[in-house]
């Protein structure tokens, strides 16, 4: 089975927090999750998005420069294994 989404990742759990808030505004489906294993990124959690939605969650990162953020990922999930790719650093 596949699986693709998008995840935003910090150094900081304050930080997930405020960006989750900031999609919700914009009337995004986002929640927080814990960052998974394999991409081992930051504070352990991450704001998750559906990646259809990657454009919007770019402009809103563009306009509110998030503290902390450590980038912004595309994760392909297929047999258990996470592959990385880097949608914004």
């Amino acid at each position: 089975m596949q699986e693709r989404f998008g995840i935003a990742a910090f150094r900081s759990r304050q930080h997930v927090l405020l960006f989750e808030s900031a999609l919700k505004r914009e009337g995004l489906n986002v929640h927080i999750v814990s960052t998974p294993r394999d991409v081992a990124l930051g504070c352990g959690l991450s704001v998750y998005f559906p990646i259809q939605d990657a454009p919007r969650v770019l402009s809103t990162v563009n306009r509110v420069h998030p503290e902390n953020m450590i980038g912004v990922y595309q994760v392909d999930r297929v047999g258990g294994r996470s592959k990385l790719t880097v949608l914004r650093q």
